[in-house]
């Protein structure tokens, strides 16, 4: 059910204001002239930005921080535990309580809105429309789950008519939005926690494309293309789709395709991102360019210089010939793909995998697939679960994520711990090696501190 948003002037205040995707709106109401406050548990660069922005960020969760005297209309995300005692001072007073795909919904609704759907892929695929989109002069709105350097964060208020948002399924609530256009990428089982069947993530997604004007599928995807109508189809494979491609080139730099458009040839690009899975995102970035009017030289001229979004085969940097890589993948499908675009660098003597299983339930209903999910990995490091704050039911452990992928990958270490992994890494990277770090938890918080011990210890030790 979609909950009512005054856009009045009534202000709003956000429960976990730092997340990735509540920060984003944060950011577009404040931008627009919204009276805006925050809190969170922790401070951080996001939401130093709010901070500096002008919002009111507060640190914890208390009674206090909401001003009662200012009516306010309060923002959760599912995250968000009822017990809170900010959301229990809005149930005692009355105040609205809206879920955060209330308010993306509401903003959807205020512009042409480009909702970008899809198990994986999701915001780099919104990113890639939002990039062509400003690039070409049309100036858009943009909300996505990642940070893009081109407009410095994960959100910007154009002033042209079209908002590009990621829509995300994860607790059924992308049956709220409805878009002038709508992409779904791909539709897999992902949220166990949500959802008990791949046929009920189906219907959620069915429901979206009936809430869509126009639908671009990519038709790669056996369930897209058996229980989704696409008004646009695209397609790495299939020549009758709407936009697909030839020639494709998978090279360590780039990823370069001639690309089709309903059978006549529009010209070659040279994309910066590596892999089949973000040259399909790309296509779909294309094909949306296209619906919208953009020419096709402008979108060949741009792609070059997208960089891609933050944690998405990111390079953090190089230190003793060992390049570290921040990923987000932590579903198996997401895993495989990124594995697979670190292998394709051919000056690389090995691919490290450190992983980080996400959430008790995921691990659990997905053991086997994980399992097979490091064959393009020589060596896979495995943590502890993430429990991204759901409760532990006591039936999947680390150490049996671990042995399970050991039964198929004869190279496998279970390093509970980031400090575990960190003192591991120290000591067992070689010059040539890629360490790709996997997970949408914390295990990037092990990165930084790993490159700079490998640089102290390389450094010779004075007399």
């Amino acid at each position: 059910m979609l909950n009512p948003v005054d856009f009045s002037g009534r202000p709003f205040h956000f429960v976990g204001i730092g997340g990735i995707g509540m920060s984003a709106i944060a950011y577009i109401l404040a931008k627009q002239g919204f009276t805006v406050s925050g809190s969170d548990l922790s401070s951080n660069r996001i939401t130093q930005k709010l901070q500096d922005l002008g919002i009111k960020i507060f640190q914890g969760h208390h009674t206090d921080n909401i001003d009662l005297t200012q009516n306010p209309q309060l923002v959760c995300s599912t995250a968000i535990n009822q017990q809170n005692p900010e959301f229990q001072v809005a149930l005692t007073n009355s105040l609205p309580i809206l879920h955060r795909s209330d308010l993306l919904a509401a903003l959807i609704d205020q512009f042409k809105g480009i909702s970008v759907a899809g198990t994986h892929g999701k915001t780099t695929t919104s990113s890639l429309i939002g990039f062509l989109l400003l690039k070409a002069g049309i100036d858009p709105s943009i909300i996505i789950g990642g940070e893009v350097s081109t407009w410095q964060g994960n959100a910007r208020l154009g002033s042209g008519e079209y908002l590009v948002a990621e829509a995300d399924e994860s607790d059924g609530t992308l049956v709220k939005f409805s878009s002038h256009i709508g992409i779904i990428t791909n539709i897999e089982l992902d949220h166990p926690d949500h959802y008990h069947s791949l046929e009920q993530v189906v219907e959620i997604f069915q429901t979206f494309e009936k809430r869509c004007e126009v639908v671009v599928g990519c038709i790669d995807c056996p369930t897209v293309r058996a229980e989704i109508h696409s008004d646009i189809t695209y397609s790495l494979s299939d020549p009758t789709a709407d936009y697909t491609v030839a020639q494709v080139q998978y090279t360590p730099s780039d990823t370069q395709a001639l690309v089709i458009e309903r059978g006549k040839i529009l010209g070659k690009i040279s994309l910066g991102l590596l892999g089949q899975h973000n040259l399909s995102n790309a296509l779909a970035a294309i094909a949306v360019a296209r619906y919208v009017g953009v020419e096709w030289q402008a979108i060949a001229d741009a792609l070059p210089d997208f960089v891609g979004a933050s944690r998405r085969f990111e390079i953090k940097g190089i230190r003793n010939g060992v390049t570290f890589v921040d990923d987000y993948a932590h579903h198996p499908s997401e895993i495989v793909a990124t594995l697979a675009s670190a292998r394709q660098q051919n000056t690389v003597s090995r691919v490290v995998a450190i992983f980080q299983p996400h959430r008790y339930s995921r691990s659990h209903r997905f053991l086997s697939e994980f399992s097979q999910s490091f064959t393009d990995a020589d060596m896979v490091i495995v943590t502890d679960i993430y429990a991204a704050s759901e409760p532990n039911d006591g039936k999947i452990t680390g150490t049996q994520v671990a042995d399970a992928i050991a039964k198929i990958h004869g190279h496998v270490h279970y390093l509970p711990t980031l400090k575990d992994v960190q003192d591991f890494l120290v000591k067992n990277l070689q010059s040539g090696d890629l360490a790709v770090f996997l997970g949408a938890g914390n295990l990037n918080q092990a990165i930084v501190p790993t490159m700079q011990e490998l640089a102290t210890k390389s450094q010779p030790k004075a007399n």
